[in-house]
């Protein structure tokens, strides 16, 4: 069916995106509700990459894999997301945004942005005429889809079902995956996006390989901004006074799944440099008083 408006698809599926987030920022805006936020944003991948997919029309066999990869992700995520937030009601990082204007644009900007990043390695694949055979990178990069989204699917699981448990109730979850990782579902998110890159690295050419900046954005954000910073710092100020609170944050890992007794062993400038304990993720808090 040739390219729409460019070559790669670039410009529409910018246009596509913000589109579809301009209508839910609408809708949240008029009705003063958060529960299609995550909702939208997850299913905007999946009509990025069905519409790519589409539109292209060659059906390459590379192609409909990684396409099926983002639906999957992108649905199961979506549904998820929505019982959760009509479960537990009102999403809290929205409670000094619901009436200011301002502040929740730039939330609906800020998710546009990330879709429309974040989808390019599979735009691009989508917009190719190569169809290079299966080689390692594919390989690799499935497998590595797969581990991540078993760790989010399953930790997302495993910390509903802490949450809905009132025995549970003013505890921070560590059963299952949250016993070896203060974060297992970002673990998981952050790396299938990147298999998602390496399984499109063999059609990449030349300034194509710039959609490298679509996981990098998304593990900046989920390091850096507003993903464990934020729940770290949440997490702090309700638990740092308890010592098996303590205990717990200086012997498990913040993102990449480790055995406790391992991870409590290894020196803090290794923990810093390779395993993404950043200072901020004890922000205002004492070495000290984080060790008990």
């Amino acid at each position: 069916m040739g390219t729409v408006l460019d070559s790669h698809f670039l410009a529409l599926t910018a246009i596509v995106t913000v589109g579809y987030q301009l209508l839910f920022f609408i809708i949240t805006a008029l009705l003063k509700i958060d529960k299609v936020t995550d909702f939208a944003g997850s299913t905007n991948f999946v009509i990025i990459a069905i519409l790519t997919l589409v539109l292209k029309g060659t059906w390459h066999f590379r192609q409909i894999v990684l396409t099926v990869l983002v639906v999957i992700w992108g649905l199961r995520l979506a549904l998820f997301l929505l019982m959760r937030i009509l479960r537990w009601g009102e999403d809290r990082r929205f409670d000094e945004m619901r009436d200011n204007l301002a502040k929740l644009a730039v939330f609906w900007i800020f998710q546009a942005v990330w879709v429309w990043m974040v989808s390019l390695p599979l735009t691009i694949v989508n917009a190719s005429d190569d169809d290079p055979p299966v080689r390692p990178q594919d390989i690799i990069g499935w497998i590595m889809w797969l581990i991540g989204i078993l760790a989010e699917a399953i930790s997302d699981q495993q910390k509903l079902g802490f949450k809905n448990n009132p025995a549970n109730r003013g505890k921070w979850c560590n059963v299952g995956l949250w016993k070896y990782s203060r974060h297992p579902n970002y673990f998981g998110e952050i790396l299938l996006w990147w298999g998602v890159f390496v399984a499109s690295t063999p059609v990449l050419h030349g300034a194509e390989w710039t959609v490298i900046v679509g996981p990098v954005f998304l593990t900046s954000l989920l390091l850096f901004v507003s993903g464990i910073p934020l729940l770290e710092e949440s997490a702090d100020k309700r638990y740092i006074a308890l010592e098996e609170y303590r205990i717990y944050k200086s012997t498990t890992s913040p993102l990449i799944p480790l055995p406790p007794a391992i991870y409590g062993s290894i020196p803090g400038w290794i923990k810093s440099v390779f395993l993404f304990e950043f200072p901020l993720y004890n922000k205002g808090i004492s070495k000290e008083r984080i060790l008990g």
